[in-house]
């Protein structure tokens, strides 16, 4: 099944409706379903987006937004790095050799 993808604006808005709606259901994941429904995406994806947002407005413990994208960024980064330091060690090995005024061992 794939993964639709939905604008940062149109899950902001899906959460505070259900924020918005919470005191008309027993439980929060009474109005997650409802809201859900409404606005025809998956319940579990509207729970996710509802804890997440939880997390980034410090009410919930976890990772913010924020820090994954920047461990994201940070994770590409190293290896970006890993491979241009693995291609540098291969062209100084490979410079070493042929700068080598030894004659080649037979």
């Amino acid at each position: 099944m794939a993964r639709k993808s939905y604008s940062r604006e149109f899950r902001e808005r899906a959460v505070a409706l259900v924020r918005e709606q919470e005191a008309e259901y027993g439980s929060q994941w009474e109005t997650i379903r409802s809201v859900a429904a409404k606005v025809n995406v998956s319940a579990e994806g509207l729970r996710r987006w509802v804890r997440q947002a939880e997390v980034d407005a410090g009410v919930r413990p976890g990772t913010s937004s924020e820090e994954s994208a920047e461990l994201r960024r940070l994770r590409r980064e190293n290896a970006e790095r890993r491979r241009a330091n693995e291609i540098l060690k291969a062209a100084s090995a490979f410079f070493a050799r042929e700068l080598d005024p030894r004659p080649p061992r037979s």
